[in-house]
């Protein structure tokens, strides 16, 4: 079977690769004038088109077909969490969570965060590269850094919404409470966990407390176990609706 080469463009009607995508399809995998290339505007359509004018830094190219997806599931992924110290780590995460299948990234800043201040060009350019990887008909939103008190208390938050944290108290298993087919939120502190006033003020504004099980996690695994366990929610449902 011949290989799909996946390049993104949010304006694929433009008939022209972005520059570094360009760059990429003529200067390293070495493309020329009439190869097949596959488009992804990161809204849920795939395009087969053929490239009809190049040079190593600009790519033409003709549409041939629109090829429409179809989401699998209704609903959102909605991960919201403290940046790490280390970046790197972040950017680990942006690429896996994206990979698994998540629908936003927000960024928050908490009262132990250690890190205050981030790269939004690269943590963006990492989840379109992880995208394109996965064969992913949607990017993901990314949403800046913002204050915790003012992201719990946006009125466009789903009325499903959790918080994962290290202290004490009733705490279920995500799994457990998760209703599949809806959007869903969870939050994710930083290194030194959110402040217990952070967790009463999420309380009091709708989020309910869980467990990600019985280890104590780092901010990027326990970030990337609540995505996977969202998105294994969705997936039994959709499995049973099969049967």
């Amino acid at each position: 079977m011949k290989e799909q080469r996946f390049f993104y463009t949010p304006a694929p009607e433009a008939g022209q690769l972005p520059a570094d995508e360009a760059q990429h399809a003529m200067r390293v995998l070495r493309l020329q004038m009439g190869d097949d290339i596959y488009l992804m505007d990161g809204q849920g359509t795939f395009y087969r088109a053929v490239i009809s004018a190049a040079d190593n830094h600009h790519c033409h190219y003709r549409i041939e077909e629109a090829l429409p997806q179809q989401p699998e599931w209704q609903g959102s992924i909605h991960l919201a969490v403290a940046p790490t110290k280390n970046m790197d780590r972040m950017e680990w995460l942006a690429e896996k969570a994206t990979e698994i299948g998540m629908d936003c990234l927000s960024l928050l800043d908490c009262r132990f965060s250690e890190r205050r201040i981030v790269k939004a060009e690269r943590l963006d350019k990492i989840l379109i590269a992880a995208m394109k990887q996965s064969h992913k008909a949607w990017k993901p939103v990314f949403e800046e850094m913002m204050p915790f008190t003012r992201f719990i208390a946006r009125a466009d938050l789903p009325a499903q919404r959790f918080i994962a944290h290290c202290y004490e108290g009733e705490k279920p298993f995500l799994l457990d409470v998760l209703s599949a087919q809806t959007p869903a939120l969870v939050l994710i502190g930083p290194e030194g966990d959110f402040s217990i006033d952070e967790v009463r003020a999420a309380e009091a504004a709708g989020f309910r407390s869980v467990s990600l099980g019985t280890s104590r996690l780092r901010t990027e695994t326990a970030a990337l176990a609540a995505v996977h366990l969202m998105r294994l929610a969705n997936r039994r449902l959709i499995e049973r609706l099969k049967d």
